[in-house]
C-alpha cells in the first residue's frame, strides 16, 4: 500500500504519517529529531490520516528515521499509547527505540500522582473530606495516645516504668510553684469580677451580701478548675508541646526508642504524674484567692464587713462543691498533659513545626477542657449534686 503523505512536518525536518498494514492494522512513521523544542503533534490527527476503512485494532511503530529524539517523543507516545487504550486498540511497541521502551516501562511502574486532571470535585465537598478524614486521624491518634498513657500508668502502679526521679522533680517545680504567680493574678481579678457583677444585679433586690455566694459557689465548683485548666494549657501544655518537638526535631525521642526506653514512659509519664499532682493544689488556692478577690468588692463596695463576708461564704460551700471541683481538676491536668505531650510527639522536624506543634496543643486542651466542663456540669445536673 501506498504510504500516506505525513501529517505534520515542521521546521526541523521532524515527520509523522500513518498507514495501514492490514485490513484491522496499522503502523506509525516517524523521522527526523524529535525534541521537546516545538509542539508534539496531536495523537488524534494522526490517526485520521488512515482515511476510511474498517477500524484499526492493531498499531505499530517504525522510527528507523529518528535522527534524534528526548522528552518530546516519550510525550507524544504517552498521548497515543493513552488514546490507543481508549479505543481498545493493541500496541505494538518493538519499533520504538529501546531508551523509550524503558522510559514508557518505568512510566507505568510508578503510579501517577492524583493531580487536578478528571472529573473535578467541588472544593467545598473537597474540604468536608479532608476535613472528615483529619478529624477521624486526630481522634484515633489521640485514643491511641490516651491507651499508651494507661499502660504507662499500669507500669508506674507495678513498679516498672522507667523515668528519672529528678525529671519528675523538676516538672513539678515548673508546673507548681512557678505558676503561682499567674494563676493569683487570673483568680483574683476573676473573684473581682464575678463580684462586681453580681452586686450590680444583687443591689436591685437588696441582697449585696449574697455576692459571697455567688463567688464561693462559682469559684470552688467552675470558675477555679477550669480558669486554672486553662492557665495551665497555655503556660504548661504548651512547654510540653516544644519542649518534646524540639526532642523530635533533634531525633531525641527516636534515641530512646533505640536504646529500647520507651518515651512514654520517660518523657509523657513525669509530665502528666507532676500535673495530677499540682493542679488540685493551684485549683485549692485559685479558690481562695478568687474568694478573696470577691472580698475586695464585698467589703470595699458594698460595705460588709470581714466577719460578714466569710461567714456567709463558709455556709455557701459545702463539701460536695470543693470536691467537685478538685476532682475536675485531676481531669483537666491529664488533658493537659497529654494534649501537649501528644502534639509535641507529633510535631514535625523543623522550627516551625515546633511552633505549630505548641499552638495546636494550647487549642486542643481549651477545646477539651470546654466540652469536658460541659460534660461534668450535665452529670452533676442529672445527679442533682
Amino acid at each position: 500500500m501506498t504510504p500516506a503523505p505525513p501529517v505534520s512536518v515542521d521546521e526541523r525536518g521532524r515527520a509523522l504519517s500513518v498507514r495501514r498494514t492490514g485490513p484491522d492494522a496499522a503502523v506509525v512513521e516517524m523521522a527526523g529529531a524529535w525534541r521537546n523544542d516545538s509542539s508534539t503533534p496531536d495523537p488524534v490527527d494522526a490517526l485520521r490520516g488512515l482515511g476510511p476503512g474498517a477500524p484499526v485494532r492493531r498499531l505499530a511503530f517504525d522510527t528507523r528515521g529518528i535522527t534524534a529524539w528526548d522528552s518530546g517523543l516519550v510525550t507524544f507516545v504517552l498521548q497515543l499509547l493513552a488514546e490507543a487504550k481508549a479505543e481498545n486498540v493493541e500496541v505494538d511497541r518493538a519499533g520504538l527505540p529501546d531508551g523509550v521502551q524503558r522510559l514508557l516501562r518505568l512510566v507505568e511502574a510508578v503510579p501517577e500522582k492524583q493531580t487536578g486532571r478528571g472529573r473535578a470535585v467541588p472544593p467545598w465537598l473537597t474540604r468536608i473530606g479532608l476535613g472528615a478524614l483529619a478529624l477521624w486521624s486526630g481522634v484515633t491518634s489521640g485514643l491511641g495516645f490516651l491507651g499508651e498513657a494507661l499502660l504507662g500508668l499500669g507500669a508506674l502502679l507495678r513498679g516498672r516504668a522507667r523515668f528519672r526521679s529528678t525529671d519528675l522533680l523538676f516538672v513539678i517545680q515548673e508546673c507548681g510553684p512557678r505558676a503561682l504567680g499567674i494563676v493569683s493574678l487570673i483568680s483574683f481579678l476573676l473573684g473581682l469580677i464575678l463580684a462586681f457583677v453580681g452586686a450590680v444585679q444583687l443591689q436591685q433586690f437588696g441582697a449585696s451580701i449574697f455576692v459571697a455566694n455567688l463567688v464561693a459557689i462559682a469559684m470552688t465548683r467552675e470558675i477555679g478548675c477550669i480558669m486554672t485548666g486553662i492557665v495551665m494549657a497555655g503556660r504548661t501544655g504548651a512547654a510540653f508541646a516544644a519542649q518534646l518537638g524540639t526532642m523530635n526535631t533533634n531525633q531525641e525521642i527516636d534515641a530512646l526508642r533505640t536504646m529500647g526506653i520507651s518515651p512514654m514512659e520517660f518523657l509523657v509519664l513525669p509530665r502528666m504524674l507532676a500535673l495530677i499532682l499540682m493542679m488540685p493544689l493551684l485549683t485549692i488556692y485559685a479558690n481562695l484567692v478568687g474568694i478573696v478577690g470577691g472580698a475586695v468588692v464585698g467589703i470595699g463596695m458594698l460595705g460588709l464587713t470581714p466577719v460578714q463576708y466569710f461567714e456567709q461564704t463558709r455556709g455557701a460551700v459545702h463539701v460536695t462543691d470543693f470536691l467537685l471541683g478538685v476532682g475536675k481538676s485531676v481531669v483537666f491536668g491529664v488533658v493537659v498533659a497529654l494534649a501537649g505531650c501528644l502534639r509535641g510527639m507529633q510535631s514535625g522536624r523543623s522550627a516551625e513545626a515546633v511552633g505549630l506543634a505548641a499552638t495546636s496543643a494550647v487549642v486542643t486542651s481549651i477545646v477539651l477542657l470546654i466540652v469536658l466542663d460541659g460534660f461534668f456540669a450535665v452529670i452533676c445536673n442529672v445527679l442533682g449534686i
